[in-house]
């Protein structure tokens, strides 16, 4: 059953280009900034940060998706005019505190309750490329267009994307890929690993919703805990990985089969 989001809500989303869907276990996000080919600005990743934290509790598949021809064409150059930049002259520490709040928007996205999917199509540029790494899953359309424009701008890819990018391509290509600020496009996307599927541009809706259903059709509460291991699983030794699937799966045992004593 579809849930209306709060009028509140709503507006500040609005504000930031964006619009929540929820209907049941799945949460739609769409870019709605299609005149601007979504083009974000500091609302839009207010925005994000909000969707996490108002997020209904039975939400299990979020999908981030953009209106119009593309997903993202990233920072909307616009903020760097006139004076009301982020850093522009300000203090060293405000400006991380603000980096910070604007990297919220990104980091939910990665949480073990519930699985992300990034549905691309068109331009995914810069903090709109940053946005797809921070899904779990990328389900991409054959004319999507990747770039990383930060470094090209004088700037860093500071929205979460630099660590995705190195584990999913390696250093050195993540290397190349940022500093030559090339467009990366979908067939070699889906080769370097940056897509779980490539789809042509027609069928973009069917194959998220054909893989939101096969997400749903797995117990939920397994479905965080293997997530859960799975997100732990780079950062431990074996041993360290070996005792998390243990103690992971004794609490599915007990909950499947009472404590047991």
């Amino acid at each position: 059953m579809a849930v209306e989001v709060a009028g509140d809500l709503a507006a500040e989303l609005a504000e930031g280009g964006l619009r929540l869907d929820v209907d049941g276990a799945v949460a739609t996000i769409t870019l709605d900034r299609a005149e601007r080919r979504n083009a974000m600005t500091f609302a839009t990743w207010r925005g994000l940060a909000r969707i996490g934290a108002a997020l209904p509790g039975e939400v299990r598949v979020v999908v981030v998706r953009g209106a119009g021809p593309s997903f993202s064409a990233g920072i909307d150059l616009s903020m760097f005019q006139g004076g009301g930049t982020v850093g522009r002259g300000g203090d060293r520490a405000e400006t991380e505190r603000s980096i910070a709040e604007f990297q919220e928007g990104y980091t939910w996205l990665r949480r073990p309750e519930i699985v992300s999917i990034a549905a691309v199509h068109g331009h995914a540029i810069g903090a709109g490329f940053q946005l797809a790494l921070s899904c779990d899953l990328r389900v991409i359309a054959d004319d999507t267009k990747f770039c990383m424009k930060e470094p090209a701008l004088g700037l860093v890819p500071d929205l979460t994307g630099t660590k995705p990018l190195v584990d999913i391509v390696g250093l050195p290509r993540a290397i190349e890929i940022c500093l030559t600020a090339r467009t990366v496009h979908a067939e070699e996307a889906a080769r370097l690993g940056l897509a779980e599927t490539v789809v042509p541009a027609d069928r973009l809706d069917a194959a998220v919703a054909e893989l939101t259903t096969a997400l749903l059709a797995v117990n939920a509460d397994a479905a965080v805990a293997t997530k859960r291991l799975l997100c732990e699983a780079p950062g431990n030794t074996l041993e360290q990985q070996i005792a998390a699937e243990r103690r992971e799966q004794v609490d599915r045992l007990r909950a499947l089969f009472g404590a047991g004593g």
